[in-house]
């Protein structure tokens, strides 16, 4: 909604409250839906949203406290009886009401899951265990799944069974005895097939997921990089734990953290001015103090800037494919950790395979910067010396980046949120370097 639009909104609630319109409200409800509402709730006041609980239909009060955020929703429960709150969490799914739960005062926390049903108490305290910032806490456990002997018919009736309580049901999982993922079958090749036909036949075995401990914005960008309605959560063994689906990652995408700066875990909204600052202050010294390290370098080469100005043009371009190429590696690497297709035991693999595909990506940005020093007539020598500098800074960014994410991980460091910017600012000031040492060697200065 529009500013205009919720500050109208907002004032025909308070009127009808303060009326006392109950009719009213249920009216309104009618006509807006919980987004709507969760806009409207935390600009009223306590008084106002224990009536709007009182007055409003039972059904669309779990709808609504799932839009809002977590610390939002929680503050409400707080309000409520714990029979009430222990309702509520019941009704709500099951990944956002464990968000709600880890918003809570621990002591809170643990009288409500008392009040609701066992199994439902246990699946929240399950998601729990996960951190928010991790995919496995934003996963829900509400999915289909089917064992490899299941025929299309049975494979069928679960869905028929859990389309009420499942996040999705356009994607059906394959498992093993022991629950491990063995493939997924999409619901439109299954209605299509003979009843009698086994889903082991149906299934596509190399089914993309991600680890429950990896960051939250990788699954996000995995999950909308591969036009994918739903991503499967699994363990380090590979065990099926739950899925993320588009609405999961929403929120992730839209807060996706830029230039080094820690997560909030609180609403935006919420945050003051000093939190923001904290957040991102630390990171942003660091990188401003390595960047200041490219300062120090032309100064130190001044004199052979001084000799050959030429050598000035093509500062920028140096540094900004080597920033460019470690770039791509490390979101590469990052995604592959995510996936659990690479581990720190990888790391001498990985490291060679991006030297060699940082060589001949170098080998080819050589030839390109070879002819832009042809065309602006500097002279062959200096080419050369562009040209070798970019096939070196090529090489040097591709390894550096490759073993960074690795390294990080093993210093638990999240590296999907450090990776970008440090490799960047790394290779700014040693892409310097490697130029004009190579200047020195090549043109004698």
């Amino acid at each position: 909604m529009s500013n205009t639009e919720t500050a109208e909104l907002l004032a025909e609630v308070q009127a009808l409250v303060r009326e006392r319109e109950r009719d009213g409200v249920r009216g309104l409800a009618e006509r807006i839906g919980p987004a709507e509402w969760a806009d409207l709730v935390p600009l009223l006041e306590p008084g106002e949203i224990a009536v709007l609980l009182q007055w409003l239909p039972d059904e669309e009060i779990p709808e609504i406290l799932e839009e809002l955020s977590p610390a939002d929703a929680a503050r409400i429960l707080r309000t409520l009886s714990r029979a009430e709150a222990a309702e509520l969490l019941e009704e709500m799914d099951p990944d956002d009401a464990a968000d709600v739960v880890e918003r809570l005062p621990e002591a809170e926390a643990r009288e409500i899951l008392v009040k609701m049903r066992p199994e439902e108490a246990s699946e929240l305290r399950d998601l729990s265990r996960y951190p928010p910032e991790t995919a496995g806490g934003i996963m829900t456990p509400a999915f289909v799944a089917v064992t490899a002997d299941a025929t299309a018919e049975e494979a069928i009736a679960a869905i028929r069974r859990l389309v009420d309580d499942a996040e999705t049901v356009n994607y059906i999982y394959v498992i093993g005895p022991d629950r491990t993922l063995l493939g997924v079958l999409s619901l439109y090749r299954l209605l299509l097939s003979p009843g009698d036909t086994p889903v082991r036949e149906l299934m596509a075995p190399s089914t993309v997921r991600v680890r429950a401990d990896a960051d939250r914005e990788v699954a996000a960008r995995l999950l909308t990089d591969r036009n994918l309605l739903a991503l499967p959560v699994v363990d380090q063994a590979d065990h099926l734990l739950g899925i993320i689906t588009e609405d999961d990652v929403a929120d992730v995408l839209e807060a996706e953290r830029l230039g080094g700066s820690e997560p909030l875990n609180v609403p935006y909204r919420s945050s003051g001015v000093f939190l923001l600052v904290r957040k991102r202050v630390v990171w942003l010294l660091l990188l401003f103090i390595a960047e200041a390290y490219t300062g120090t370098v032309l100064r130190d080469f001044e004199g052979e800037l001084t000799q050959v100005v030429a050598l000035s043009f093509f500062i920028p371009l140096l540094i900004g494919t080597g920033g460019n190429m470690g770039s791509q590696t490390v979101t590469l690497i990052v995604r592959a950790m995510a996936v659990g297709e690479v581990t720190l035991q990888d790391i001498g693999r990985v490291v060679f395979k991006e030297m060699r595909v940082g060589l001949v990506l170098g080998a080819v940005m050589a030839v390109v910067a070879f002819g832009r020093a042809a065309i602006l007539g500097v002279g062959f020598d200096i080419g050369a010396v562009v040209a070798l500098t970019i096939l070196a800074i090529c090489l040097w960014s591709a390894t550096v980046a490759a073993a960074l994410p690795l390294l990080l991980r093993a210093l638990r460091i999240d590296p999907a949120v450090v990776s970008a910017p440090l490799i960047t600012t790394l290779v700014d000031g040693t892409g310097l370097i490697i130029y004009f040492q190579i200047a020195r060697l090549m043109l004698h200065l």
